[in-house]
């Protein structure tokens, strides 16, 4: 592969609303930071009120138009802007990992599996069809037609500032919506770009908005009683209140959650396929994650092989800057997130679990002022730890050992999180027990980060999801739309005189 060309534009960024960038105002800003250096990279000016007001007010706008848009033209027009998507891929994942850290390669699988999402929904005309049935009474037929909501929202974290986004809006724009995007202020700048490129595919103004900010933003979009729906991915206790708040004013919601992933090894596990899945799923894009692997569940004495295993490899981990195309992990997206990890490899330490790798205060040559820390790895962890009940977010490994599969099954159904599980085995009686008996939304079976493909949905169990449905597929056009049942009758079929008892099929 070809050396990357960095990002580098230093343009401060605000809004894209009814199909142009807006300029940044005098009001509230944040630095947005090279996490690889430390520095400031450029400013992002965070919506107030009447940003979200004249984003969602476009949006309304631009609404019946869009609807009554032929499902077939706009899949044409997401089948453009997939074109766009394949041909600039590249910056878009040096936008990621210029501003989230992650190493370039992984940024490129990154708009990967956004891309998919957007394939998916290319296919609005046949995700729209419906049911008919014909003569379900004399003279009657009735069928169902699923219609768009209106103005629906998106509120997307800053670990995937681009496959995120993509699970909801290009199937939002698919059937009928318009739609306004919030991303994460720690990585502005891809939401934006997209928001280009989508109207060089020829998607008409207004129909998708960027609204930069924080809370205010949120705020204000979960109470606007012009947006009609709400996903959000993000930790749990927002989640919640994502969720709560957005139904309290009758809105549609999906709120995606935090998570606790936990990866089983069995006795009869290829011992080095389960360390290469644990090391790429704990440290891959520094554990920054909802489905990394943070619990390694080591059965019997299993755990005396692969430990060791995980040390060495752990130890050895190329960290540097996320555009070296030989770098393993990159640095912590912001020196609060770094900071907050290494205070709870501290608590780990404090509760008695033994540190095996310890990643604190890991400096990268030439990186001196990046927000770096090692891959670190602790064995013998209890579910009393807080290092066990809480997700970290970061490049923190933890092991925990039980006697056997039932104690195994039973530690991951206690979580209170059940967003993603994972069971290397050889035994496929174990595996068939295992994916019917655990609570978890999404499973692996010797699978480390069992993400579901763009056609089957995104989505986990018990805190980690609050709502209903599920992120794209089937279940995110269900989400984006509304079903209307028709009956209908001619009059040459109607008998004479009236009827006052239930209609029942004649």
């Amino acid at each position: 592969m070809a050396q990357p060309v960095p990002y580098t534009d230093s343009t401060d960024l605000a809004h894209y609303i009814a199909g142009q960038r807006t300029a940044a105002t005098g009001g509230r800003s944040q630095p947005v930071w090279n996490p690889a250096t430390g520095a400031v990279a450029r400013q992002v000016h965070l919506g107030s009120v009447d940003d979200v007001n004249a984003a969602v007010a476009a949006a309304q706008a631009a609404f019946p138009a869009w609807a009554e848009t032929p499902p077939i033209r706009r899949a044409r027009i997401l089948n453009a802007f997939l074109g766009l998507l394949n041909q600039h891929r590249d910056t878009l994942a040096a936008m990621i990992t210029a501003e989230h850290g992650k190493v370039f390669t992984d940024a490129q699988g990154e708009v990967t599996r956004g891309i998919e999402i957007v394939e998916f929904a290319c296919g609005a005309p046949q995700l729209l069809k419906t049911d008919f049935t014909d003569q379900v009474g004399t003279g009657i037929d009735n069928w169902t037609l699923r219609q768009p909501l209106g103005v629906v929202a998106g509120i997307t974290p800053f670990n995937f500032p681009v496959m995120v986004p993509m699970w909801m809006f290009p199937v939002a724009l698919a059937t009928g919506n318009t739609f306004v995007l919030k991303p994460s202020e720690r990585d502005p700048s891809p939401s934006l770009y997209i928001a280009e490129l989508l109207k060089q595919a020829g998607l008409p103004d207004g129909v998708f908005n960027v609204v930069q900010g924080d809370k205010v933003a949120v705020d204000t979009l979960l109470t606007h009683p012009d947006v009609k729906a709400v996903s959000f991915v993000g930790s749990t206790p927002i989640a919640q209140y994502i969720y709560e708040t957005g139904a309290k004013h009758g809105k549609r919601v999906q709120a995606l959650g935090g998570a606790k992933n936990h990866m089983v090894v069995m006795p009869d596990a290829d011992v080095e396929q389960a360390v290469d899945a644990l090391i790429g799923a704990a440290y891959g894009s520094a554990g920054e994650r909802c489905m990394a692997i943070s619990v390694a569940v080591l059965v019997g004495d299993v755990a005396d092989t692969i430990v060791p295993k995980l040390a060495e490899r752990a130890r050895a981990l190329k960290i540097t800057n996320g555009m070296d195309l030989s770098a393993e992990m990159g640095p912590i997206v912001t020196a609060q997130a770094r900071d907050r990890i290494e205070g709870y490899i501290g608590t780990g330490v404090s509760e008695g679990a033994t540190l095996v790798v310890d990643g604190r205060g890991h400096t990268v040559a030439g990186h001196e002022g990046g927000f770096f820390t090692g891959g670190t790895l602790f064995d013998h962890v209890t579910p009393e730890m807080r290092i066990y009940k809480e997700e970290i977010f970061g490049p923190v490994l933890a092991c925990v050992r039980v006697p056997d599969f039932a104690a195994a099954l039973n530690l991951v159904n206690a979580h209170e999180f059940g967003n993603g599980v994972a069971c290397f085995t050889s035994d496929g009686n174990v595996a068939r027990e295992f994916s019917r008996r655990v609570q978890v939304g999404m499973v692996g079976i010797n699978v480390p980060i069992p993400v579901p493909m763009a056609w089957h949905g995104f989505g986990g169990w018990k805190k980690s999801l609050f709502g209903d449905m599920h992120a794209y597929g089937e279940e995110g056009v269900r989400f984006y739309t509304k079903q209307k049942s028709i009956m209908q009758r001619w009059p040459a079929s109607i008998g004479k005189g009236a009827e006052f008892v239930m209609p029942t099929a004649k």
